[in-house]
């Protein structure tokens, strides 16, 4: 029988108090997880990977999310594996909350014994390896969370950063987790459209000198060089492209920001020969045909020329088409990018529309409904000249009250329109807008 001591009622208590994926509060829909599936993905599992623990666990999480136990399982027995590796120790604080995710694992497949095995494994740890600081959590941990909300929420980014800043005050000589505080600094930044504080314009270049191998970090702080100071930084993109294509395929290897480094301050040519150059060499790379679509895209997508080459737009179409395919369960945006891509063509007009039909019809997140509204309103203005329902679409969007640049979009159309006066909606439009403006 079970003991009073591990009755169902402590043992869920202990599982409660417990650091690790499970009580992180990393709640998300079906469509995101898989998405999140596919990014992490994408990262790779080459050896020598510093994050290779974390990585696992957080697939082992996401997999268990969606269902896959099994496969969460084998994951989460990788993370123990990969950590050994990495820290050259077969035991160590690291480990706290993989144990803590199995001992979670264990509990909802109704196994009590290994659950509660793997806390008892988790409390040694923790007495073992107690946190240099008694009211904070050990470095360790705080550096795992961190990480882990870098990925999983866009919106917590600062937050992350301030966990891997609490780290290395305890555990100064980890490099690794200085350089991924600097780039969620630098992600949040992007994220809320804020230019970067010339603080961190600063630790950014410290950060490049302590850990000279991180291209991604390497390609970021070249653009801000360029964003910042206008300098001339074709040679070093130059230079940073042949290393680049010499590190594995991963999406840290820091081809997409060095892509679009050379999209917006050496050439979108360039950029899409580079990321043609890389399929060359690796074409079954999913991650690097998602990379030469957005090459395309961009060019097509910011060039003066409103009808770029024919050849082009076939060849984005294309690649695009693939990428879909090879995302099946997180093509969400990318469809959008591929009807954003036909609605150029000079033949495939119609198939801009049936995207947008088909994902009209799907079950959506609010923040892609609203994205979807957007877009489709400028499909129905630009290519079918029914600025009526182009209208209609612009309300959609923005009615959605999720806070972001195309509903912001979307709004000064509509706020256009109506102070023109020529549109035989602006009554209904300004009623509209006026209601937006209450409490």
């Amino acid at each position: 029988m079970m003991s009073a001591a591990q009755s169902p009622t402590t043992l869920e208590s202990k599982l409660e108090a417990l650091q690790c994926h499970f009580t992180w509060d990393l709640d998300r829909s079906r469509f995101t997880l898989f998405r999140l599936r596919d990014n992490m993905k994408d990262i790779g599992t080459e050896e020598g990977n510093s994050w290779l623990g974390h990585i696992y666990n957080l697939q082992g999480f996401i997999q268990y999310k969606l269902g896959f136990t099994e496969d969460a399982q084998s994951l989460l027995n990788k993370a123990a594996e990969a950590f050994s590796q990495t820290r050259g120790a077969a035991e160590g604080p690291w480990l706290v909350v993989n144990y803590g995710n199995l001992a979670w694992l264990h509990h909802h497949l109704g196994d009590q014994a290994k659950s509660q095995a793997y806390l008892s494994k988790v409390d040694a740890l923790m007495e073992k390896y107690p946190s240099p600081s008694q009211d904070e959590l050990h470095p360790e941990i705080y550096a795992e969370k961190a990480w882990t909300l870098m990925r999983f929420s866009t919106d917590k980014r600062l937050l992350a950063a301030d966990y891997f800043q609490r780290a290395i005050r305890m555990q100064p000589d980890m490099v690794e987790w200085n350089t991924s505080r600097i780039l969620a600094l630098v992600s949040a930044a992007n994220y809320d459209n804020k230019e970067l504080g010339a603080d961190v314009f600063e630790e950014m270049r410290i950060a490049k000198e302590q850990d000279p191998e991180n291209l991604y970090l390497a390609a970021l702080y070249l653009e801000q060089r360029a964003k910042r100071e206008r300098e001339r930084i074709k040679d070093e993109a130059h230079e940073l492209s042949r290393k680049v294509l010499r590190n594995p395929v991963s999406s840290y290897s820091g081809m997409t920001p060095l892509l679009w480094l050379y999209t917006n301050y050496v050439s979108k040519d360039e950029a899409i020969n580079l990321a043609e150059e890389a399929l060359k060499e690796h074409p079954d790379s999913r991650y690097l045909k998602r990379c030469a679509a957005l090459c395309y895209k961009w060019k097509i997508e910011y060039s003066s020329d409103n009808r770029p080459e024919q050849s082009m737009v076939d060849r984005a179409i294309s690649l695009q088409d693939e990428v879909i395919g090879l995302y099946p369960h997180s093509s969400f945006y990318k469809k959008i990018d591929l009807a954003r891509n036909a609605e150029k063509s000079t033949h495939s007009q119609a198939k801009a529309e049936q995207i947008y039909q088909e994902l009209l019809r799907s079950d959506l997140e609010p923040a892609e409904r609203q994205m979807l509204y957007h877009h489709y309103a400028n499909h129905l203005f630009f290519i079918h000249k029914d600025y009526d329902n182009s209208v209609k679409y612009h309300m959609k969007a923005a009615e959605i009250p999720q806070q972001s640049i195309l509903r912001q979009k979307s709004i000064r159309v509509l706020e256009k329109i109506r102070d023109k006066n020529r549109n035989r909606m602006c009554g209904e439009i300004e009623a509209f807008l006026a209601k937006l403006q209450e409490p």
